[in-house]
């Protein structure tokens, strides 16, 4: 009998098709509590062999559309807080302005922006970046077309700091959005090229200032409302984009975040390892002050703010500054610096391909500071070295500038990144805010050369919290280079 019903067990396990058998324990297998936890980076079960990340897919059309819906959100953005400067010339022959609304209405952009970048940045990583990548275009169109109607100086300054609140929700998606969609090997050069195609939009309407802002007694408002037309075309052109499957995967939406990658990206491609270690709820601001991310978020927030206190300091009422070390005489000096402002936003690309993250900024911050200290010390018969120094200045100062759209995105993981871009923004508007108000007080009352040691101050600050801080995050994957 035993000999018999051994035979038989056998007989059976014969005709069970091993199929069936792997089929059930695999069953078996998905009910032990290590299968029923939450595999959030994994791809669907059609996706196809030979997987290829995200961070390493080649470029594609599709990164090229999100890049030129980000940069022509900074052409506006350059462009918008460029027209500042001959409006506030051509607005004070209409209506006398002194020193203190000069100041307000210079900074109230700027002002907007650290709003604007804390509330959208805190949104963005909470509903998503796709509604915010869309509303803060709204505000900003509006706000930009209603500044032909102001009447009174503070009704101006009202609508500068509604455009700033709008331009800070941008910068702060912007970056987020187009981290987190580019490969690697390209995401350095895409994100620093925030920064050119910012500094076009901001000479441009520089020159157009210096050619227009005399023409009629309104041509203050025809400058400023201009900035609507680009804003217009930006936001109907991302009317449609997409939400960011990082953020989606981190949501635990991981089925939506695949048909967003395999549509643009194609069947082969996954975010991740697929090991579910990057999975993590939105931490708001407090998540960017536990012990693994408060040296990054200092970092990120100061050498921000040490960089563009004396950017928008200067360029800002730059005219009055080549005036007041007699270089304004014409408009060569002005044109040339200007022409310096994108020759070094274009340097700045390929410095940024080719120098490592930190020994670039560190090396910039050195190089701008001995420029504002020549400028502070030279006497102002010294025309041509007062040039050169200040043509140092500002080639050096925007090609580092790209930086700016590179370290905070890179430097915080997907369920802070936005959280983390807003803050350094927003310290750094705040910063540079306070600097435009103060510059020119600080003409008016210490003179120039004393306001340029000021600024050569500030820059020796950057360069020292660059070298004790800053990470290299060149060459590695998002989540590497963010250290989730």
């Amino acid at each position: 009998m035993q000999h018999r019903s051994r035979t038989n067990h056998k007989r059976m396990a014969r005709a069970i098709p091993k199929a069936e058998v792997e089929e059930t324990l695999l069953d078996i297998e998905s009910l032990s509590p290590r299968a029923l936890a939450p595999k959030i980076t994994a791809a669907p079960a059609h996706a196809a062999p030979n997987r290829v990340t995200l961070d390493d897919v080649p470029l594609n059309r599709f990164h090229l559309k999100i890049a030129g819906l980000t940069f022509g959100a900074h052409f506006t953005e350059g462009y918008a807080l460029g027209t500042i400067s001959y409006a506030l010339a051509s607005l004070n022959r209409q209506i006398p302005l002194d020193a203190f609304w000069t100041g307000l209405l210079g900074s109230s952009a700027l002002i907007g922006i650290f709003l604007g970048s804390l509330v959208f940045g805190w949104l963005s990583d909470k509903l998503g970046r796709q509604k915010i990548f869309l509303l803060s275009f709204v505000i900003v169109t509006a706000a930009a077309f209603a500044q032909f109607y102001a009447a009174t100086p503070l009704i101006l300054c009202a609508l500068r700091l509604v455009i700033g609140f709008g331009m800070g929700g941008d910068f702060a998606v912007g970056h987020a959005i187009l981290a987190e969609f580019s490969p690697r090997k390209h995401r350095g050069t895409l994100l620093g090229s925030f920064s050119v195609i910012w500094t076009v939009g901001y000479v441009i309407a520089n020159v157009l200032g210096m050619h227009y802002a005399n023409a009629t007694p309104d041509a203050w408002r025809w400058l400023l409302a201009s900035a609507g037309v680009p804003a217009l075309l930006v936001l109907v052109m991302r009317i449609g984009t997409p939400e960011s499957p990082r953020w989606l995967l981190g949501q635990g939406r991981v089925e939506e975040a695949y048909r967003i990658v395999h549509k643009y990206f194609g069947p082969n491609v996954t975010l991740e390892a697929d090991n579910g270690e990057h999975f993590a709820p939105s931490g708001g601001f407090a998540r960017l002050f536990r012990p693994d991310l408060i040296r990054r978020t200092f970092f990120n927030c100061a050498f921000f703010v040490c960089l563009v206190i004396p950017y928008f300091a200067i360029y800002t009422f730059l005219p009055s500054i080549l005036s007041a070390i007699h270089l304004g005489e014409g408009s060569r000096a002005y044109l040339l610096l200007n022409g310096f402002l994108v020759l070094g936003a274009l340097i700045g690309i390929w410095l940024t391909i080719k120098l490592s993250r930190r020994s670039f900024l560190i090396g910039s911050f050195a190089l701008t500071c001995v420029s504002l200290l020549g400028l502070a010390v030279l006497p102002s018969s010294a025309h041509v070295a007062m040039i050169v120094a200040f043509g140092v200045f500002t080639l050096t100062m925007s090609a580092f500038s790209n930086l700016v759209g590179v370290f905070p995105p890179e430097c915080f993981p997907t369920e802070a990144r936005a959280c983390g871009v807003g803050l350094a923004i927003a310290c750094s508007r705040l910063g540079s805010a306070v600097g435009t108000f103060l510059l020119p007080l600080g003409i008016a009352q210490a003179g120039v050369q004393m306001t340029m040691l000021a600024l050569a101050a500030v820059l020796l600050i950057g360069m020292l919290v660059s070298i004790a801080w800053a990470p290299e995050t060149k060459h590695l994957t998002l989540n590497e280079a963010s250290g989730a």
